[in-house]
């Protein structure tokens, strides 16, 4: 059943949106993109955040956070999809966060999660090595070498990891996977800062022969494949909530369009062609959220299918946030193929979150074998 948003939801989405809406509107993002920004976010935007709790949503209350769950963070991804404010919120906030309060040992999260939550450190994860999400062809390999770690190998589209304190890394070891906590600097680590079409922030990172100590591990090698399945969900289900949030935003912008757009002496809205397709886009936005929140809710209780539902969530999102932007740029006729028009950074938002952790193609696969076919 989907869930329904009670007060303190309400709340906090409430508070999201009129925080970004006023303190990081889309033209924030433009801004850095034609600066070209050194880090490709703002630092005053992201300790706004932490001053906000945002940032320690998902830290225990332990550690200085706010003990919520990824529901709530779902939520607040879904208003960073209105505004797209470049922030490391799914990087550090959620992906890492979330591992290392599930995993992580007392001195791992005494070190960081309370950073985490104040922005005073950034962490980023690295897994994927090709231009498709494949985390089961890992070939970064970790080996014992004495009493800690080698690494070697390398790292393609790493949210946020040129400004990242340290990275978390999956790579093969033993015949398990392990998650290895590599602080920045390290030597024989290389990262190399690559802006997205989005103007988005990610890296490549390079392992040559990285050493950490033992105490680096995150979890165990046995329970590695399977942390790193379930943070991916993590991933998957919050960066679908942006897309849904990107989605509305592009069907809202489009639809005051057509109240306001003028051809033949008439308003464009008028055309019955125009109002059957908002109709059925504004139905497959509604289908798409109650995927999302089913899957956000089954995360949050451990449910044995909450695989299955993160990613039914995902494919649906995805493909409900591609239509939402082309139809949005056709709608708005000729503007909508300029850069002067917004729609066109929600379209290739859109896309970078499409292929993140898994595009619809692979997510519908996945959801095809648990179903078992």
């Amino acid at each position: 059943m989907t869930w329904v948003l009670d007060e303190q939801r309400r709340m906090l989405r409430d508070s999201a949106q009129s925080f970004l809406a006023e303190r990081a509107p889309v033209s924030q993002l433009r801004a850095l993109r034609d600066a070209s920004d050194a880090l490709g976010y703002s630092k005053a935007l992201w300790h706004g955040f932490a001053e906000q709790g945002y940032s320690a949503t998902l830290v225990p209350e332990a550690h200085g956070g706010l003990g919520l769950g990824v529901a709530e963070a779902g939520l607040i991804a879904e208003q960073i999809g209105h505004t797209l404010a470049a922030t490391p919120f799914l990087s550090s906030a959620v992906l890492c966060a979330w591992l290392l309060k599930t995993a992580g040992s007392p001195e791992q999260q005494a070190s960081w999660l309370p950073r985490i939550a104040t922005a005073e450190a950034v962490i980023a994860l690295a897994v994927d090595e090709q231009s498709r999400h494949r985390p089961s062809a890992l070939r970064t390999s970790a080996a014992r070498e004495g009493g800690g770690w080698r690494i070697d190998g390398h790292k393609v589209l790493v949210l946020d990891g040129h400004v990242a304190d340290a990275l978390i890394v999956a790579a093969r070891a033993d015949g398990g996977i392990a998650l290895l906590c590599v602080p920045q600097g390290a030597p024989g680590l290389q990262v190399e800062r690559t802006v997205m079409v989005d103007a988005h922030n990610a890296a490549r990172v390079r392992f040559d022969g990285v050493r950490v100590g033992g105490d680096a591990l995150i979890g165990s090698l046995e329970s590695g494949s399977i942390l790193l399945g379930q943070t991916l969900d993590v991933g998957r289900v919050v960066s679908s909530c942006e897309l849904l949030g990107l989605a509305d935003e592009v069907f809202e912008r489009t639809v005051e369009y057509l109240k306001e757009r003028k051809q033949f002496d008439r308003l464009i809205g008028e055309f019955q062609g125009l109002q059957h397709r908002c109709a059925e886009l504004f139905c497959d936005l509604e289908l798409t959220r109650a995927i999302v929140r089913q899957a956000l809710q089954a995360i949050d209780d451990g449910a044995a299918d909450a695989p299955l539902r993160v990613a039914q969530a995902k494919a649906r999102a995805s493909l409900a946030a591609n239509r939402a932007v082309q139809e949005g740029v056709q709608m708005h006729g000729g503007i909508g193929m300029t850069d002067e028009l917004e729609i066109g950074l929600f379209m290739k938002r859109a896309r970078v979150l499409q292929e993140l952790f898994g595009d619809a193609a692979y997510q519908m696969d996945r959801a095809a074998l648990l179903s078992g076919y």
